[in-house]
């Protein structure tokens, strides 16, 4: 009977808890919902530049299975494959393919290479030295570990400073602090932005010591500044902050807090760029610009893989601390309509 009477109470505490109810449901069903959508049937197509390639040449070989882009001239095929509108070029050297790789995705090299000697294979007989390959970024023997490391890195940041400042944020709620704060003369944006500094400072050794061990210790590639490496992981803790302290206030519980997680961590997980945005179903691709981590891993990866300066990643720093004003934004207003939290 005792046995009994704690199941029964276990099972009207989660009757009364419809929000963990509905996580037990729905969040299984989104996840691998957008598992479907991210690993769907549709293959990685390379996009290929020919530079000043004979139209009889072109016959000759098979350009199926690729995205074709004839060009006249190499400069105009170089400046595509820095912006990553290309993933590789080929130059003629009589009927040699010298091939111009992007070089910076591993998995994408390794559709251009297999595309190249099938498409190639006519004209193989014709000459006996084997593909000329030109990489610039990486290089032939790069990890998946150099070009997945700079999204995990931004994930892990991410996660650990959303979570311990919203839990950390709910406890000051759940125990009063907040309640006096708001009855004190502080003002609300006052509250906020002291929060977001003292949490803040934290957020700033957090993101040096980690973004150090992954480089210094793991190894982890990195061909431009580090600074610019510190520069984006803090931007991004903030907008990680921010927002945990925006969904606290949703929040009654620990656990209520922890149930976000499904919901707003684990969906920017497939648009941060773990995974080839170019094959992600349409139905959901337009969700990454939403989310900061996209814009993260990005400028991470441009940085550690690509070697690039200040000049291409200042938009997706300036995305990323907009993100973080909108936050504040909004928990200054909540705070407004909540006088007790």
């Amino acid at each position: 009977m005792r046995i009994k009477a704690l199941v029964i109470r276990i099972l009207r505490q989660f009757k009364r808890d419809k929000r963990t109810m509905a996580l037990l449901i729905f969040a299984p069903i989104l996840v691998l919902s957008l598992l479907y959508l991210v690993f769907g049937d549709e293959g990685y197509t390379p996009r290929i530049g020919l530079v000043d390639f004979p139209a009889e040449v072109i016959e000759r070989i098979d350009v199926s299975d690729a995205n074709i882009i004839p060009y006249e001239e190499e400069e105009a095929a170089y400046d595509e494959l820095e912006t990553v509108e290309l993933d590789a070029y080929v130059i003629l050297d009589g009927n040699q393919p010298n091939v111009t790789v992007e070089g910076s995705d591993p998995v994408v090299n390794s559709a251009v290479l297999n595309w190249m000697q099938e498409a190639f294979a006519p004209l193989s007989g014709e000459s006996d030295s084997q593909l000329e390959i030109t990489f610039i970024h990486g290089h032939e023997e790069m990890r998946h570990f150099d070009y997945f490391g700079p999204v995990l890195l931004g994930f892990f940041i991410f996660f650990f400073v959303f979570l311990i400042s919203g839990v950390s944020f709910l406890r000051e709620r759940t125990r009063g602090t907040l309640e006096r704060l708001l009855s004190s003369p502080l003002r609300k944006w006052e509250i906020v932005l002291g929060y977001v500094i003292g949490f803040g400072l934290f957020t700033v050794i957090q993101s040096t010591i980690i973004s150090a061990y992954s480089i210094f210790v793991l190894g982890m590639m990195m061909e431009g500044n580090f600074f610019y490496v510190l520069l984006i992981t803090l931007c991004l803790s903030f907008s990680a902050l921010t927002l945990g302290i925006l969904l606290s206030s949703f929040a009654h519980n620990e656990l209520q807090m922890i149930q976000f997680i499904p919901i707003v961590i684990v969906p920017q997980i497939f648009f941060s760029g773990l995974f080839n945005l170019d094959t992600i179903s349409d139905w959901v691709s337009w969700i990454g610009p939403l989310t900061p981590l996209y814009y993260a891993t990005d400028a991470l990866r441009n940085v550690m893989v690509r070697g690039y300066g200040l000049e291409h990643i200042y938009i997706q720093l300036i995305v990323l601390l907009g993100f973080s004003v909108v936050f504040v934004g909004l928990n200054i207003f909540i705070l407004r309509q909540h006088r007790k939290v």
